[in-house]
């Protein structure tokens, strides 16, 4: 019997893992990662500081305890060297091995800035649970007082996380984003504001409209040259300015991408017995035929159990549904549904404050039909409410008693 092979140990690929042992017991399965293969929670990386907590910490489950969990061939420190899709074959740095099914849970790569200066390869990322211990390290260095400055490029949802983290843990946090407002690809105006505020009150310093042009050595300092001219003397850098979907294996396999990798509703690519999910996945929405890429938790859980029933042999549609983008940041929490950019550009956004001090914004298209919110701070009930109001008249309001 030919195993279903997974490729990927993050969130994606243990979540199809799992579900799949629910439906079969038996089938042999392999899960291939050029990682250690612990289990943990990504999106716990940028709120790590301030709870304390190392990498180890982070990781719930070691490598040998989730291949006992789902009766499966782990292979750590694996390096995948290509898929034939015809052939149906892995081939792997620990050999070649041939599939029934194939899962692709190969997640996304950290956008490079192409910064100069001769310490631009001093500039740091967080994508891994390696690049988050190899990040404290550099923090906890015997040469760093404290506070330690910390530069952060990007405003957007991660670099705003780890700048609320990193503040409440004691550091100076300096935000640079090109934007004139943090969260601007996600988040109305008002709320930007109402976050950068919750920020600054907790000691962040932001440059906004500008962009960090060159990183270099002064003497133990760094020093990052923007745009604008100014200049901000810091003691590390970490680049917090977006992901991109890992297309690499799959346009090695030949399978059609676009952003991501392109992906029907049960999650199959262009390749029959291929599947793929998670960050690197371009996945079609259900109710306009449109494809998006989805870096959210809930798309990743709903799609696992689809895929895997699929595997399992009972063909399941991804029943993607809207779901708040819950921001981590304690001074200020968000919960967000951005409107899609091609909507975003003839609509408008209406906010209002409530009684007891809730910020909710709600964007209504070139319809009069709602299309996204904000929501600050937000709870359950509310973010219930204003799933219910999608795709209502502007008539339709949210009852903030239920809330």
């Amino acid at each position: 019997m030919k195993p279903i092979i997974i490729i990927g140990a993050g969130l994606a690929g243990y979540t199809v893992a799992r579900e799949f042992r629910k439906l079969d017991k038996t089938t042999p399965l392999i899960m291939i990662t050029e990682d250690s293969g612990g289990f943990y929670s990504k999106p716990m990386l940028s709120n790590a500081f301030a709870q304390g907590k190392g990498a180890q910490q982070l990781i719930t489950h070691s490598a040998t305890q989730m291949a006992e969990q789902l009766n499966a061939t782990l292979m750590t420190g694996t390096r995948v060297n290509g898929i034939d899709a015809t052939a149906k074959t892995v081939d792997t740095s620990g050999g070649a091995f041939e599939f029934e099914k194939l899962v692709l849970a190969v997640g996304a790569q950290t956008i490079q800035l192409g910064l100069k200066g001769d310490a631009a390869d001093q500039v740091l990322s967080v994508n891994h649970i390696d690049d988050y211990a190899a990040f404290r390290e550099r923090i906890n260095a015997p040469n760093n007082a404290t506070p330690v400055r910390i530069t952060i490029l990007g405003a957007g949802l991660i670099g705003c996380e780890f700048a609320d983290d990193l503040a409440g843990s004691g550091h100076a946090i300096t935000l640079i984003d090109p934007s004139t407002r943090p969260l601007a690809a996600l988040a109305a105006p008002a709320l930007s504001e109402g976050l950068q505020a919750a920020l600054i009150a907790r000691g962040v310093t932001f440059h906004l409209g500008t962009v960090a042009e060159t990183v270099t050595h002064a003497g133990t300092d760094l020093r990052v040259n923007l745009a604008d001219g100014n200049t901000v003397t810091t003691d590390i850098v970490l680049s917090a300015v977006g992901l991109r979907p890992d297309l690499r294996l799959a346009h090695a396999a030949q399978l059609k991408t676009g952003r991501g990798i392109i992906i029907d509703r049960t999650g199959q690519t262009s390749a029959a017995d291929i599947y793929a999910l998670g960050d690197c996945a371009e996945y079609t929405w259900p109710a306009d035929g449109s494809t998006r890429i989805l870096p959210y938790i809930a798309p990743i859980m709903t799609a696992g159990r689809a895929i895997a029933r699929t595997l399992s042999g009972e063909r399941t549609e991804i029943d993607l549904k809207p779901a708040p983008v819950l921001i981590k940041t304690p001074s200020y929490p968000l919960a967000l549904i951005p409107p899609l950019p091609q909507v975003a550009a003839t609509g408008n956004w209406i906010g209002e404050t409530t009684e007891t001090g809730r910020r909710i914004c709600r964007f209504y298209d070139a319809d009069g039909v709602m299309a996204g919110f904000g929501v600050s701070p937000h709870d359950n009930a509310i973010r219930q409410e204003l799933l219910a109001a999608l795709g209502q008249p502007a008539s339709a309001k949210v009852d903030e008693t239920a809330s």
